[in-house]
């Protein structure tokens, strides 16, 4: 447990972030981790405000056994799917973890406080099987503060916009071009029309749009190497930064700056002045791929405004202990961002192919991730049932 005076120690990096009007959200969730507490004390000791699951954490989570022996022992008995087991395991952990986090809900207006859960990876190019697997989690997991993630596929924004339009908060995941982001934007207010249709309480409904960024210094970085110039080698661990912050100055063109120096557009100002809440930019795989880079680059280095930085815990520990928080390190770098990225292209490698190339992966990996939690929980299954 950690001490009040340990708290206030560790806490100043993350403090400041908080202060610099940066959600603090844990990329993690474990039955473990929420019956022993640990949770709530980072809630209450870490400025930790909301947390993102994916398939790969409920992997490890509900793989390890650890926490889930009585659960699997029913679901064993009643001869449920594997389907159907992993989606009650994995929906309790959210609905508990939303319960720890619901005084953050509440204090923030819906802002915060939020847990987000993942459709079924195998469903990330059918637009139609997205939606209903959105309207079944957010029925099963029944609670105001839960996301929908929704891949940032081209089947997935249709389903963005209709699942919005339901009045459930989505948070958007891999996001990994700057195209295909103005893309999300527009289909979450697209959703917001649609809601409004409906005659919806705009104010009710949150969006985040994840944006993935060490996977691009990991891909781009690599074929940095393989060319090995000093001009290649000279680029290295600046791509992801610069497309993340490339990505927050298409934010504000269409949602307007913090400071107002840039207006919204006429889209977005009529939804505000119906209610409406702005699609936050949310830092995802924050977490550094390259031990030569300080583990808290894609902290200390994408600090903006109306942001959100969903960490691991170890980068969430490494911020505490030693993070530079020294406020706005994104606003004032558009134009060296877009220099980055030239000079990336013109050694010859494509940022168009390196996008597309992370999101298929990505979508692979949580599909693995996936199939390799059915395999365990069936073994579980198998073992409770012959128990029994």
């Amino acid at each position: 447990m950690i001490t009040v005076t340990e708290a206030t120690a560790t806490a100043g990096s993350l403090k400041r972030l908080s202060d610099e009007s940066v959600s603090i959200w844990l990329d993690d969730l474990s039955r473990k981790r929420i019956e022993s507490g640990n949770l709530a004390e980072l809630v209450e000791n870490k400025n930790v405000v909301g947390v993102t699951t994916n398939p790969s954490i409920f992997q490890a989570a509900i793989g390890s056994g650890a926490g889930y022996e009585e659960q699997l022992a029913d679901l064993a008995v009643r001869g449920v799917t594997v389907d159907e087991a992993v989606r009650m395991m994995t929906t309790a952990d959210v609905r508990a973890a939303a319960d720890i986090l619901r005084p953050v809900y509440d204090a923030t207006d819906g802002r915060d406080g939020r847990v987000s859960i993942e459709v079924d990876p195998r469903l990330a190019h059918n637009t139609a099987a997205t939606i209903a697997e959105a309207r079944q989690l957010a029925w099963l997991v029944d609670r105001r503060n839960v996301m929908i993630k929704i891949p940032a596929t081209k089947a997935g924004l249709p389903a963005i916009t209709e699942v919005i339009g339901l009045g459930i908060s989505v948070n958007v995941t891999l996001i990994f071009s700057l195209e295909r982001y103005r893309e999300v934007m527009d289909a979450y207010l697209a959703g917001l029309e649609k809601a409004a249709e409906k005659g919806l309480d705009l104010s009710t409904i949150h969006s985040v749009a994840s944006f993935f960024v060490s996977r691009v210094d990991s891909e781009i970085d690599k074929r940095l190497t393989v060319l090995g110039t000093d001009e290649a080698l000279a680029l290295k661990g600046r791509a992801a930064l610069a497309n993340a912050r490339l990505a927050y100055e298409a934010y504000e063109d269409r949602f307007g700056s913090a400071d107002n120096s840039t207006r919204a557009d006429d889209r977005w100002s009529t939804l505000e002045n119906a209610g409406a809440n702005r699609q936050r930019p949310l830092w995802a795989s924050t977490g550094v791929k390259d031990a030569a880079y300080k583990d808290t680059l894609y902290v200390d280095e994408l600090v903006a405004p109306g942001t959100v930085n969903t960490m691991p815990e170890d980068t969430l520990d490494a911020t505490a202990d030693h993070g530079e928080i020294t406020g706005d390190t994104v606003t004032g770098g558009y134009g060296q961002a877009r220099a980055d990225l030239a000079a990336v292209e013109a050694l010859g490698i494509s940022y168009d192919e390196v996008v597309q190339q992370l999101e298929d992966e990505g979508v692979a990996k949580f599909e693995v991730a996936w199939n390799d939690l059915l395999a365990a929980v069936t073994k579980a299954l198998d073992s409770k049932g012959a128990a029994a």
